[in-house]
């Protein structure tokens, strides 16, 4: 069944299966989410080790391909994994719930976005392992004061450690795509600082980072006023200079700053 471009797809080769599976490093007590199995690449030798998987698929020509193969241990879910309710699925799933996927690079973002929501619903989610385009990876491992430091990885830094395992050449998947892939892990956790309110926290962060080449001063005056905040005064309360820019913000300052206009300290 060829890829179709709409959704992204680019098929992992048999060749680099056995690497991929490895560094997932599956359990015989394990449940997985697969997201996004395709051809069935991953979801085979998973389905065979562990105790129970639940694979999502937005294809249904694949869904039903992959469903007639009978495969023991493996559920098949059509649907967009950012509309079905992942919450409920691995609910009944025990204690233990990992996640692995070769994430489409058209909506890579916002599945991670999903998996982090997931692991606040679920505290069961263990950890992801993660197929992702290199600059995506690069994004989420960066530090401040980079190019690559902003707002997703700053919210997948708040609730989990990441760790780059190794890359994937073009040649890995079938169409080949034009840009080099990684294997990431996310280990879930609870934040790494307290925050009083998550939404607001991350609307903070998009909001100052669309503008990040500003002073901060200016780039959080939008954000502030729609609040009826002064961003001069969040700054001092939060011991920040106004001058510095967003993308030299450490995540513990980024929550300190939050936490001035939350509506729960008042």
């Amino acid at each position: 069944m060829s890829a179709r471009k709409r959704f992204g797809q680019h098929f992992l080769e048999r060749a680099w299966v056995a690497k991929v599976v490895a560094a997932i490093a599956p359990c015989a007590t394990d449940v997985f989410l697969e997201i996004g199995p395709g051809r069935g690449a991953l979801t085979r030798p998973l389905a065979a080790t562990v105790a129970r998987l639940i694979a999502v698929e937005v294809d249904r020509d694949l869904a039903a391909a992959l469903g007639a193969e009978q495969v023991p241990n493996l559920e098949i879910v059509t649907g967009d994994v950012l509309d079905v309710d992942l919450a409920a699925l691995l609910r009944d799933a025990g204690p233990d719930v990992r996640c692995a996927g070769n994430l489409p690079y058209n909506v890579s973002s916002p599945i991670l976005f999903r998996l982090l929501a997931l692991s606040r619903e679920l505290p069961t989610l263990r950890d992801a392992t993660l197929m992702l385009q290199k600059e995506v990876v690069d994004r989420l491992v960066a530090r401040p004061g980079t190019g690559e430091y902003g707002v997703l990885g700053i919210c997948v830094a708040l609730y989990a450690d990441v760790s780059r395992l190794f890359e994937l050449p073009p040649g890995a998947f079938r169409p080949p795509p034009k840009v080099t892939s990684a294997v990431v892990r996310l280990r879930f956790r609870s934040p790494l600082v307290p925050l009083p309110d998550p939404p607001l926290f991350e609307d903070m962060v998009r909001a100052v980072f669309t503008q990040r080449r500003k002073m901060l001063g200016n780039a959080l005056a939008g954000f502030a006023g729609a609040r009826g905040r002064s961003a001069t005064e969040a700054l001092a309360r939060a011991g920040i200079d106004p001058r510095r820019r967003p993308e030299t913000l450490e995540l513990a300052e980024l929550a300190r700053l939050a936490a001035g206009f939350s509506t729960n300290l008042g």
